[in-house]
């Protein structure tokens, strides 16, 4: 399997050669060999190479969640960096000024609250609106076959909920750029390039052959956190319960001084959710409310990727959470964002069923009949089978 930069690079390096070309990207974006997709496109086109492009993270990908970036010059190539995540979201007509041609290669999980995807989005959107070509070099997601969660409501769109997609799509970049194309009715599409002999089937797919696994963001640093993530991404809005954010096992485990990390495990695996197991696990906490304490918590065993739905098990630890605990714990601890909640999950309907005590399994229901439509609108824009 190969991605698809070094597609692009082997049938096209030369007609690049003769354009103006940006890159949006980052250093989690790897090709076959480990260089980043910036190194080999540099390489291959050369001086064609003339800006580059940061989403959230920075293209380095190692500034904070949250934290503004700031444009620069690439200190070998004396091209401009510029920033998607400071004063401007979206490329402006001054940062495209002369490019014909911006190549999207970036490496996302297929989480709708992940920021690469409304980076994209907004990419999509400028260069249609300049009549600039815009090609999408797609990559795998960690979640391929997954669908979960609740769609964006209407008039809850935000720079974490940037169109109405579930939670967790399971759609590769090119997939999500080719569907919401289709649902616009869009004229002047993006040119997607596929990744060759991969199969959705392949969730764990971050081999040599893909250049590997590089952290997409610091805290998202291992790929088994890529599973977890939107199980636990609530933690950022719930701030009595801390994520491991800062840690070697940031959004694979959570805790509190409170919580009875083995007495919680048990309540949680007695519900047997399907591709998870339960753990005690003891750490100290590296930021947040409880920064420096060591923390009673509880770590996420993803053992069947294709089997977990991580935004429904979000529902059961929340659930059990205020069971156990009480509402000042969870919902009224100090510093708690529910507004914060309710951008995550795309709109305010998933925190109010959980406060009015609707079942788990009717909020997971009707998440299902909200997606029935999305299911059919999707299917055209799928290119990997099995």
């Amino acid at each position: 399997m190969i991605c698809g930069m070094d597609v692009l690079l082997q049938e096209h390096a030369g007609s690049l050669k003769k354009r103006r070309v940006a890159l949006l990207s980052h250093q989690a974006a790897l090709v076959r060999g480990g260089a980043t997709s910036a190194q080999a496109l540099r390489r291959a086109v050369g001086p064609a190479l003339c800006a580059l492009f940061g989403p959230e993270h920075g293209f380095t990908g190692q500034t904070a969640a949250g934290e503004k970036t700031f444009s620069s010059n690439h200190p070998e190539w004396g091209i401009p960096v510029y920033s998607l995540y400071g004063e401007m979201r979206s490329p402006s007509a001054e940062m495209l000024a002369g490019i014909d041609t911006v190549i999207c290669d970036l490496q996302d999980i297929g989480v709708r609250c992940y920021t690469y995807l409304a980076t994209l989005l907004n990419m999509c959107a400028v260069c249609r609106e300049a009549g600039i070509n815009l090609i999408v070099t797609d990559r795998p997601v960690p979640l391929p076959v997954t669908v979960d969660g609740p769609l964006t409501e209407p008039g809850s769109e935000s720079f974490v909920a940037p169109c109405p997609l579930p939670m967790v799509y399971g759609m590769t970049p090119g997939e999500t750029v080719r569907w919401l194309c289709a649902i616009k009715r869009t004229t002047l599409q993006p040119t997607v390039v596929p990744m060759s002999g991969w199969r959705r089937a392949d969730s764990l797919c971050f081999s040599a052959d893909t250049g590997g696994f590089m952290a997409p963001s610091p805290a998202l640093n291992s790929i088994e956190s890529t599973f977890s993530y939107a199980a636990l991404v609530f933690c950022e809005a719930l701030s009595g319960i801390d994520c491991g954010r800062g840690t070697n096992m940031s959004f694979r485990l959570f805790g509190a001084p409170w919580l009875e990390g083995e007495a919680f495990s048990e309540i949680l695996n007695r519900r047997k959710i399907s591709g998870v197991h339960f753990h005690p696990h003891r750490y100290v906490a590296a930021s947040g409310r409880w920064q420096g304490r060591e923390l009673n918590g509880v770590r996420l065993g993803v053992h069947k990727p294709a089997a977990f739905h991580p935004v429904e098990c979000s529902l059961h630890i929340i659930r059990e959470l205020v069971g156990r605990y009480g509402d000042s714990r969870v919902w009224r601890a100090k510093g708690v964002r529910q507004h914060w909640f309710d951008k995550l999950y795309g709109g305010s309907t998933t925190r109010h069923d959980l406060k009015n005590n609707v079942s788990v399994g009717r909020i997971a229901a009707r998440w299902r009949r909200e997606r029935t439509e999305f299911m059919r609108a999707r299917e055209k824009a799928m290119l990997y089978r099995g």
